[in-house]
């Protein structure tokens, strides 16, 4: 029997105290002196959580690129665990949402980052996911750069998993976040962290609610990207290896580049240093890619991550892929280029932890925070119904639809994605007034490229009888974040909000509520991790339940669940064994 000391009162620490205490009787009282002779010494917790994602990362790249990988990812899927039907069941694939569902473990209807950027219906404007409007809230600049704004997360309405982590142990986690773009680092530290550094004008930022770390100060001056000016991004394989045609239909790639190998990281023309234009390519190159392995080798060595009596925590999201993505679309050479260097950079980060923090004594997981669709004029060559959703016209054809109604001008604050927010009282006045309603979702259906309009009172409370892709838009709703409309697009159609008259400035793009967005990979590997393939469904934001339960630890609120299929079990000479029943008394 269990001692009566484990019979706790009912706390949301339960749970998590028993299995502990469960482990330790297994592990402990339980096995005899010999066996605990015999048995290699294994942490109870990883010594360090590693989070990798990789924006912009499709689940089906895996399949399609392995048999090129031969570092890190190929590591991952050889050694870890492969979850080969993870998917998003939300909407809203964009990368704050991702890495706050991925961090949190939560929906966005939860955790309320609805967004890269919202409209802010009391300051009439819009706001970035992690734009912080409090005094004394700044940006901080590395090597004397003096940066613009305030980001935090104080708009994520849970804690990250990594928060947890430091609060329910012993307070010594450290916490450490890297990624080019402030929404990833952000939201994969939360709201307090050690160091959460992203890239900005071209410089390392940080937020005053995390403070600096001298590590990074001596990287920014030692190796600043600015020192890749002149650098040539070619080939890693030989030509016959790559997929695709030389050229990307449709593809928009970014200043100063052309559609074809090599890529020059040389500016704008004629301007002899680095320079927006430069740092722009630098971002969409796979040098930005190493610089970000560089800060986590140096934040491991420099902080001794992994060394301490707790558990640590380091992430890196890798933006490149997004970058790369939306300028040259999924079916392009250099999606498939920067993947090979990404996997040599994973490669090197893995054997360096391998070294400092050793071999089993760290988790990983890998996954994306969304995918992205082919670009739309590429796909048209298929003949599929596939194209362009102006946004800027929707919304044009919603004022229009109004003038016979007396309605206020303009009637519509904002069109941002598939939400439509209207001017303050507009939509009050819409719902009690249905044959002008009508008249405005008829103006939006006769769109092209617009498959369906969903009302916010059909989303709240995420409804229990709906369509596949109204639930999707459910599970991104968040009261007083989210829209008054929204518009569901066809298949393969690219919600675009250019101004009317501008080029569009992507080739390809995500957010809508289809696999090809929604399907990312998740791979586990290390500490705790069974190796194998896994075909079951799951969500990345099983990825957080699972580091808590490896970590002995409980998540406030959350939407996934533990990938227990994927974790180890005690083997049988290592299980406690039956406890001695005392003896009955005599009759």
């Amino acid at each position: 029997m269990v001692p009566s000391t484990f019979f706790l009162p009912h706390t949301p620490f339960r749970r998590a105290t028993i299995a502990a205490a469960f482990l330790s009787i297994a592990f402990v009282r339980g096995v005899a002196p010999s066996d605990r002779a015999a048995a290699p010494k294994v942490p109870a917790a990883p010594k360090l959580v590693v989070l990798l994602v990789v924006d912009q990362m499709r689940g089906d790249y895996v399949d399609k690129f392995l048999r090129q990988w031969t570092a890190g990812l190929k590591r991952l899927v050889e050694e870890g665990a492969w979850f080969r039907d993870a998917a998003y069941p939300y909407a809203a694939t964009e990368t704050c949402v991702g890495h706050a569902t991925i961090s949190t473990g939560a929906f966005p209807a939860t955790h309320g980052m609805v967004a890269n950027a919202w409209w802010d219906r009391q300051d009439k404007n819009m706001v970035t996911c992690t734009e912080d409007p409090h005094p004394g809230v700044k940006n901080i600049g590395y090597a004397g750069a003096t940066p613009k704004g305030a980001d935090t997360a104080w708009r994520m309405a849970v804690p990250s998993f990594a928060e947890e982590l430091k609060f329910q142990t012993s307070g010594g986690t450290r916490i450490v976040t890297f990624s080019l773009k402030a929404r990833a680092a952000i939201t994969m530290a939360g709201h307090r962290a050690t160091a959460a550094t992203w890239f900005d004008g071209g410089a390392w930022v940080t937020s005053s609610a995390y403070g600096t770390q001298p590590f990074i100060e001596e990287q920014a001056k030692s190796h600043p990207a600015k020192a890749d000016f002149g650098k040539t991004w070619s080939l890693a394989l030989p030509a016959g290896a790559y997929w695709y045609g030389e050229k990307s239909l449709g593809a928009v790639p970014p200043a100063g580049w052309d559609l074809m190998f090599p890529h020059l990281l040389g500016g704008k023309t004629g301007a002899g240093g680095a320079d927006d234009t430069f740092y722009g390519q630098w971002a969409s190159s796979p040098y930005a890619d190493t610089a970000l392995t560089e800060l986590a080798e140096k934040a491991v060595d420099a902080l001794d991550l992994g060394k301490t009596s707790g558990t640590d925590f380091l992430a890196v999201s890798y933006s490149s892929v997004d970058y790369v993505g939306h300028e040259f679309g999924p079916r392009s050479r250099e999606i498939q280029d920067i993947l090979v260097r990404l996997d040599q950079d994973l490669g090197k980060l893995f054997r360096h932890l391998d070294r400092k923090v050793g071999r089993g004594n760290y988790v990983v997981a890998l996954s994306a925070d969304h995918g992205a669709g082919p670009i739309p004029e590429d796909m048209q060559t298929t003949g599929a119904d596939a194209g362009v959703l102006h946004l800027p016209e929707v919304q044009e054809r919603i004022e229009k639809a109004l003038e016979p109604f007396s309605y206020q001008k303009p009637a519509v604050a904002q069109t941002r994605g598939s939400d439509v927010y209207f001017a303050p009282g507009v939509y009050d006045k819409l719902r009690q007034d249905p044959v002008a309603f009508n008249s405005v979702r008829d103006a939006v259906l006769a769109q092209p490229g617009v498959a369906a309009v969903y009302r916010a009172e059909e989303l709240r409370d995420r409804p229990a009888r709906e369509s596949p892709a109204q639930r999707a838009m459910a599970y991104s709703y968040f009261p007083g974040r989210s829209g008054d409309l929204f518009i569901l697009p066809k298949p393969y159609w690219l919600m675009d909000g250019t101004p009317l008259g501008t080029r569009r400035s992507y080739g390809a793009g995500h957010g809508e509520p289809y696999n090809y967005n929604q399907h990312v990979p998740v791979l586990l590997m290390g500490f705790g991790i069974q190796p194998g393939q896994y075909f079951q469904p799951i969500t990345p934001a099983d990825i957080a339940p699972t580091f808590a339960a490896l970590c002995g630890i409980t998540l406030a609120s959350r939407d996934g669940h533990v990938l227990g299929e994927a974790l180890k079990k005690p083997s049988a000479s290592r299980r406690s064994p039956k406890p001695t029943l005392p003896a009955a008394p005599s009759p």
